[in-house]
């Protein structure tokens, strides 16, 4: 990299179409706490926030692969240390002789808070102001003697919001059951061993997975998070279960069933855009007897993918969230593995409360554990950096292949 270029007053770095950094100044990885080592060739998800993961692949990729630019978007990087940092980002896409590469220009913004708030407290300075000015000492008696008026009718609405309270508590609990069970259970056999743990945020799981074996040496296995959690999103997961279970089962290929889903949430919310969601997910295909692994990720965490002798490899996302896009193009990607290689799957409740590059050192320090003592430790991990603030689905699997 040309030195006026590394030593820039602002943030520069090169990604190929795919989101791997490619280069990076010094002046960006000051800012972020890296060395050059530790980024270049990972995929870009490793300095995005959690929030702005999902908003890279929903606007920024399609943005800069239609327009061939990005100018000023917001975004949220994310320091060594754990903080998320506002960045000011401009971006083109360039060709050179056989690929073609993301140029990123990237402008921290650290006092923009410190602006709204100054601002925000000024403007609540004024309209209390104004308030307290045209306020009538007659206003306040009128509202006082509303509010004593109201004050029966609230006790008698309260008793009533208690009672549906109970009533839908009841329901929900009984709606809980229903989904848990319809959970396919864990398998082991000669060919693999999976474990599987699932827990709702609340009553209801936007969380859905699906193990099955399709014949004696292939099996499909499916992770999907739709936005948000609770209701809404619990009777789409539902929804979504019936088909890819029938897909999957029949030995639909995998970008088949992608396609499948993707048009079912399309069909969902043709009609009422106020309603949509979309889902990310990530479908695995795996052949035993081939020793293959055809997979789609669809703005899911990325797998991870552990050998035998513990080189890693993660299956990044390579299309937006389903139902995100009409006409995506689902393209499958294939890896091959070693006997005694291990897969972990997980959604985004898993991995956010966690430090960066967390699960990935989890697999790696305890490679020799089996799949049952391994879940244990991620649930150690996952208790140990419990946030009271922090609500979210969790859902993993762990894949021991034999």
């Amino acid at each position: 990299m040309d030195e006026q270029l590394n030593q820039a007053p602002c943030g520069f770095l090169t990604l190929s179409k795919e989101g791997i950094i490619l280069t990076i100044n010094q002046t960006l990885l000051q800012v972020l706490g890296y060395n050059s080592d530790q980024l270049v060739g990972r995929h870009i998800n490793s300095i995005l926030s959690g929030s702005a993961r999902v908003f890279f692949q929903l606007y920024f990729i399609p943005l800069v692969t239609v327009k061939h630019r990005v100018e000023e978007m917001y975004l949220s990087l994310a320091h060594y240390s754990g903080d998320d940092m506002p960045v000011l980002i401009n971006a083109s896409l360039k060709k050179n002789q056989e690929n073609q590469v993301i140029m990123c220009v990237i402008v921290p913004i650290h006092r923009r808070s410190e602006y709204e708030n100054q601002l925000l407290i000024a403007k609540k300075v004024a309209e209390d102001a104004l308030k307290e000015k045209n306020k009538a000492n007659f206003e306040l008696e009128r509202a006082l003697k509303t509010l004593e008026a109201k004050q029966q009718e609230l006790l008698e609405v309260n008793k009533q919001n208690e009672k549906y309270r109970i009533d839908t508590q009841r329901e929900l609990q009984l709606a809980k059951k229903i989904q848990e069970t319809s959970l396919t259970e864990a398998l082991s056999n000669d060919h693999l061993h999976v474990e599987s743990y699932y827990k709702a945020s609340s009553e209801l799981s936007g969380d859905i997975y699906g193990i099955y074996q399709i014949n004696e040496h292939q099996y499909g296995v499916i992770v999907l998070d739709v936005m948000g959690h609770g209701i809404s999103s619990a009777l789409i997961t539902m929804s979504l279960q019936s088909l890819f279970q029938r897909l999957i089962s029949t030995g639909a290929a995998a970008n088949i069933v992608m396609k499948e889903l993707d048009n079912h949430l399309h069909r969902l919310f043709h009609s009422n855009e106020n309603a949509w969601h979309y889902c990310t997910a990530i479908y695995l295909f795996i052949d035993t007897d081939k020793q293959i692994i055809e997979y789609i990720n669809a703005g899911h965490p990325p797998a991870i993918y552990q050998g035998p002798k513990g080189k890693q490899q993660e299956l990044h996302s390579s299309t937006p969230p389903i139902g995100t896009f009409e006409g995506i193009d689902f393209k499958t990607n294939t890896i091959t593995y070693t006997k005694g290689g291990r897969v972990l799957l997980y959604t985004d409740g898993v991995s956010e409360p966690l430090e960066p590059n967390h699960l990935c050192s989890l697999l790696s320090e305890h490679s020799s554990l089996s799949s049952t003592q391994l879940k244990d430790k991620i649930l150690e991990s996952l208790k140990k950096e419990k946030d009271d603030h922090y609500k979210d689905d969790q859902c993993f699997i762990v894949i021991d292949l034999k």
